[in-house]
């Protein structure tokens, strides 16, 4: 499969823009969160545990709420993401909470971590509409793979990929559930501000259950759970309806699922 050399800047400069919305956004609500709000949600809570006094690296962090969140919870946590402005507000939150001692922001491309971090961790986390943007998954395993420590653990949270074949409005189904091609769209607005002024181009990819799977076993790293839900945390796709903090897609409510859940560990 033929990957566009530009898909790193193109992505970079669509998510630099998206974080300019983000922060002020309701979806994210900073105050809220400035003020003790937790932004993780169930699924991961369960999954991650006690954390006091782990060693985490959270990829693809954006602006680092779910870092910070797990920070507060005492872990010690190094968040890295692409997008140097969602990097330049992760290290404004983390100053304004008084976190430096416990958390840490880096900016770089996620295949490239390993030359910009020098360290070992008990975990790696990553959660909610990361690998999508990586063309790539045996060098994102790899990464995993690299900074885990023998004993540790990788835990992910993510959008399910058969959401990723739909259309926006959820009525057709427009893109493979396997990854067969690079997905470029001109993306409009983003999914905290559907109408905001965010033009841009975009490069993404469909990742299957069975390669995401594979590739980290491919790695040596022992699946220990895997769990799918049929409804999202985040009210962050079009057609939704809404039951006691749930978003489900109107009309397939209990027959689509929406997010999966994986915890691996490592020999």
């Amino acid at each position: 499969m033929e990957i566009s050399t530009d898909y790193l800047s193109t992505n970079k400069e669509l998510w630099n823009k998206r974080t300019a919305v983000h922060v002020t956004s309701d979806f994210y609500d900073v105050p809220g969160f400035l003020s003790g709000k937790t932004s993780l949600k169930e699924i991961e809570l369960a999954l991650l545990g006690d954390v006091m006094r782990q060693e985490i690296l959270h990829l693809q962090c954006h602006f680092g709420q779910d870092t910070l969140s797990l920070a507060r919870m005492g872990a010690k946590i190094t968040g890295i993401d692409l997008s140097d402005a969602a990097i330049d507000e992760a290290n404004k939150l983390n100053s304004q909470l008084n976190l430096q001692h416990n958390a840490q922001f880096i900016c770089c491309d996620l295949y490239s971590a390993p030359a910009h971090l020098n360290a070992k961790f008990d975990r790696v986390f990553t959660s909610y509409g990361t690998i999508g943007w990586l063309p790539d998954l045996d060098k994102w395993a790899a990464v995993v793979n690299h900074f885990l420590k023998p004993g540790g653990d990788f835990i992910m949270v993510d959008f399910h990929p058969v959401l990723w074949m739909m259309d926006d409005q959820f009525t057709t189904i427009t893109y493979d559930y396997f990854n067969t091609e690079t997905i470029i769209e001109e993306t409009a607005g983003t999914y905290t501000d559907p109408g905001s002024n965010i033009q841009n181009k975009s490069y993404s990819w469909n990742h299957p259950m069975s390669e995401i799977i594979t590739t980290l076993t491919g790695q040596g790293l022992q699946l220990q759970v895997f769990q799918e839900f049929d409804y999202s945390p985040y009210n962050c796709f079009n057609n939704t309806v809404e039951k006691e903090g749930r978003f489900y897609i109107r009309g397939m409510e209990g027959k689509l699922p929406m997010v999966y859940a994986l915890k691996f560990f490592k020999p």
